[in-house]
């Protein structure tokens, strides 16, 4: 068998039927559209979005208005205060606030916020940190280091 000789199977392949071609052809005069109205017309049919009548869906549904950007990053945040169950010179990163379940998801960044007082020295690991947290982590004798996203 070469590729010459390959052939679909009988009555695989069937001919199309062309419509509009006189009365012999079996589909000449309304084309299979039937008599008058809005489907037997050139370009006739509604849109998509129609519906017979009812008022549309995206009418129905609220005006929103405004903007949401797609890219938005939603940090998990942590005050200072939720820091004091941590032991004295403990690391505190994302992984061990997962742990402590202090975070609403675990695959968000996180940043420290500072409301509240600590009194103990840590080693603080977040995306982010306000000032006024950094300072009372400072004062407290602890560091902060920043993870980059």
């Amino acid at each position: 068998m070469k590729l010459h000789e390959l052939k679909p199977n009988e009555g695989a392949k069937k001919r199309r039927k062309r419509v509009g071609r006189g009365i012999s052809a079996g589909q000449g005069k309304t084309a299979g559209r039937g008599t008058k109205g809005q489907k037997s017309r050139s370009g006739g049919g509604t849109a998509l979005w129609h519906q017979g009548g009812n008022l549309p869906f995206f009418r129905r549904l609220p005006f929103k208005r405004g903007f949401t950007p797609p890219f938005r990053v939603f940090y998990n945040e942590v005050n200072v205060y939720q820091l004091s169950g941590f032991r004295k010179g403990s690391k505190v990163t994302p992984e061990t606030l997962a742990e402590a379940r202090l975070l609403k998801d675990d695959h968000s960044p996180v940043v420290i916020l500072g409301e509240g007082e600590i009194e103990k020295a840590l080693k603080v690991s977040a995306h982010r940190v306000s000032n006024g947290a950094r300072a009372k982590i400072e004062a407290a004798g602890g560091s902060v280091e920043i993870i980059e996203l």
